[in-house]
């Protein structure tokens, strides 16, 4: 939450380069804030545990950051990658009719967040309600001029999905 979305709650910075903070403020800030006390050894474990990999630290530690899913503006400094010929996003029923007629949209997040296979896509699908997969046509995408990125813990992001390239099964 806070190096994603509200970094403003506990007082720290989040560079619009990169999206780093320092670790040690970070630390420092959250331990004054009173509601969790942590020290280097638990955020190491914690970055190193979480099961979708979404924070690293830079080369030597001093830096902290979410890989993707941000909500306030950051420059990640994502290069542009050759995305497979499908992508998979899951979502719940109840969301389809909208993205019948929109597509996928980035809503309040800076991208699109796509799987690469199918298991994962029914994770995300489930945390929202009766899960529904949805395959993406990428690589007509990408030839069509749609740029993809693939963030450190191996999310493909793309700025929209029209829906002439959702395959409905």
């Amino acid at each position: 939450m806070l190096l994603r979305h509200s970094p403003q709650t506990v007082g720290i910075k989040i560079e619009s380069e990169g999206g780093w903070t320092d670790t040690e403020i970070l630390i420092q800030k959250i331990n004054q804030n009173g509601k969790y006390h942590i020290d280097r050894n638990i955020l190491e474990e914690i970055v190193r545990t979480d099961e979708k990999q979404r924070y690293s630290f830079n080369a030597d530690g001093t830096k902290i950051r979410a890989n993707q899913g941000h909500s306030i503006p950051v420059n990640l400094g994502l290069t542009p990658a050759e995305p497979p010929e499908l992508l998979y996003h899951g979502t719940a029923e109840r969301f389809l009719n909208a993205i019948s007629e929109q597509g996928f949209l980035p809503m309040s997040r800076q991208y699109v967040h796509l799987s690469g296979d199918e298991e994962t896509a029914l994770k995300v699908g489930k945390r929202h309600g009766k899960p529904y997969i949805l395959k993406i046509k990428s690589g007509e995408m990408r030839r069509q001029g749609y740029l993809f990125y693939l963030s450190e813990n191996h999310v493909w992001l793309t700025e929209q999905v029209p829906p002439e390239f959702l395959i409905w099964e």
